[in-house]
């Protein structure tokens, strides 16, 4: 199965940068569902719990007002102070001539909830109490009486029973309503839970901290085990590319099991190639001398050919099959040059040859560009210089610019001459391959050159690629690693 080019685009390129882009997203989506389910459920758990309280001290709070509603008027101050020289009861008590002003919290979810159960309450119980008031208040800021007196201000004995003043103040839920004209009911108590408002955030700073300390240790975790898994991989990937530009490198077999596999097999892989390689230049080499002999000796036997046209019609086949078999192996020799890979510099190798053609009588320019590459100077001198000879024998005038480009070096060679077909650009690496005009202006070429100059530029990890110049004339254009 293919990956979608949508999701090719934005993946990064390496292989340890995608496994820890994948893992990234895993944990971050693994956790935000997570914390989406745990959220919910604390959330619906939070409401059950403060519903069930909220009912609870709503039904002993309506108690209360129909016990008060049940006394004299004249009993309730002595009702009120045996409770408080008691110690209090669930609620601090209270009566006043009108609704104290309350300074609200600010509001949320879960005091809400409280609040709409115990009007609810309130409603089914005391269907004819007269005006109600519910509120949530800080005890530091809390009034208790109609002149003004706050919580803070009474004897501790009245409110430590019913009220939660230190090491943390909790919020505190007052009850008013009105029990006759005039006489109003005050009551203040604590919910079971006082601090049940922290249950308001199921996500508190404290666990995003504890999910970023989650998501550091797995992508820690994930960095080193990727990390160990790819390094064999860029091993074998050095060591392919190394050998592909002639090296002969040597892949340590240690790690994984499957990994030892593979350095064995790459190096099974490597000998036989390079047997090949040898194998095939022996081969070139035996046929072109065996084939040299019978067409030496069919050449003296054509000459003793009566037939004047005909003694010419075979020396003109002979000289081509000759020439075939000097060209093949000439291509074979040209493509293994034996050597190793050094520094070299463009303007020096590029800078001889042009000179070269320049004394020679031809047109040619270049400019110093200061690059080096890694190459074989042989061989790579060797690929320019079929190509700039293509680019004489065919162009009035040849151009050579060096480019450099972002890890890589960028040669090219401009002639000005016909062009070539549009159709025909992919052909003109094929063995023995010559264009009509190409044999009218040199008559002595084999057709490998360019096969052979692109092979020598593949060897060194490069790419050779010929196109037409808008201006007119053949460009070849050779793009090398940078040094």
């Amino acid at each position: 199965m293919s990956t979608p080019r949508w999701l090719e685009r934005i993946l990064p390129s390496r292989l340890l940068s995608r496994l820890l882009w994948v893992m990234t997203i895993g944990v971050l989506t693994s956790q935000l569902i997570g914390n989406v389910i745990w959220a919910n459920y604390l959330k619906n758990k939070s409401e059950q719990e403060v519903s069930a309280a909220a009912d609870h001290i709503a039904r002993g709070a309506a108690s209360a007002v129909h016990f008060f509603q049940s006394l004299p008027p004249n009993y309730r101050p002595l009702v009120i102070q045996q409770l408080r020289e008691m110690g209090g009861t669930r609620f601090f008590v209270n009566v006043n001539d009108s609704p104290i002003i309350v300074k609200r919290i600010a509001s949320q979810p879960l005091s809400n909830q409280v609040l709409k159960v115990i009007r609810h309450v309130f409603e089914q119980d005391l269907p004819r109490v007269g005006d109600l008031k519910i509120d949530f208040a800080w005890p530091s800021e809390l009034a208790v009486a109609s002149d003004g007196m706050t919580v803070a201000q009474l004897p501790d004995h009245w409110v430590k029973n019913t009220l939660l003043m230190a090491p943390r103040p909790a919020p505190v839920l007052v009850i008013q309503t009105e029990i006759e004209p005039g006489h109003w009911l005050y009551l203040a108590t604590l919910m079971p839970d006082p601090y049940f408002l922290d249950n308001s955030d199921p996500m508190p700073p404290e666990r995003w901290l504890l999910q970023f300390a989650t998501l550091i240790t797995v992508l820690l975790l994930s960095w080193v085990v990727v990390r160990w898994i790819t390094r064999p991989l860029a091993a074998l990937s050095e060591a392919a590319e190394a050998f592909g530009k002639g090296e002969s490198p040597h892949l340590p077999e240690e790690g994984s099991e499957e990994f030892i596999r593979t350095a064995h097999a790459f190096g099974a892989m490597r000998e036989r190639i390079q047997r090949y390689l040898e194998d095939r230049e022996k081969l070139f080499a035996a046929i072109s001398h065996d084939l040299r002999t019978p067409i030496t000796r069919l050449k003296l036997r054509t000459e003793m050919l009566d037939d004047e046209d005909l003694r010419v019609e075979f020396h003109e086949d002979l000289d081509e099959l000759d020439m075939m078999v000097k060209g093949a192996l000439q291509s074979v020799k040209d493509s293994d040059i034996h050597e190793n890979r050094t520094r070299v510099k463009l303007d020096a190798l590029i800078g001889r040859m042009v000179k070269d053609s320049r004394m020679a009588g031809h047109e040619i320019a270049f400019s110093r560009c200061g690059l080096w590459v890694m190459a074989k100077p042989l061989a790579l001198k060797r690929a320019l210089s079929n190509l700039i000879d293509n680019a004489l024998f065919y162009g009035e005038r040849v151009e050579v610019t060096v480019l450099e480009g972002v890890g890589k070096v960028v040669i090219i060679i401009r002639d000005h001459g016909p062009g070539v077909p549009d159709d025909a650009l992919a052909t003109l690496f094929a063995p023995y391959m010559r264009l009509e005009h190409g044999r009218s202006l040199n008559h002595q070429g084999h057709g490998l050159g360019l096969g052979i100059a692109r092979n020598i530029i593949q060897a060194h990890g490069g790419v050779l690629e010929l196109s037409n110049h808008p201006e007119g004339g053949l460009q070849a254009m050779i793009t090398l690693p940078q040094d």
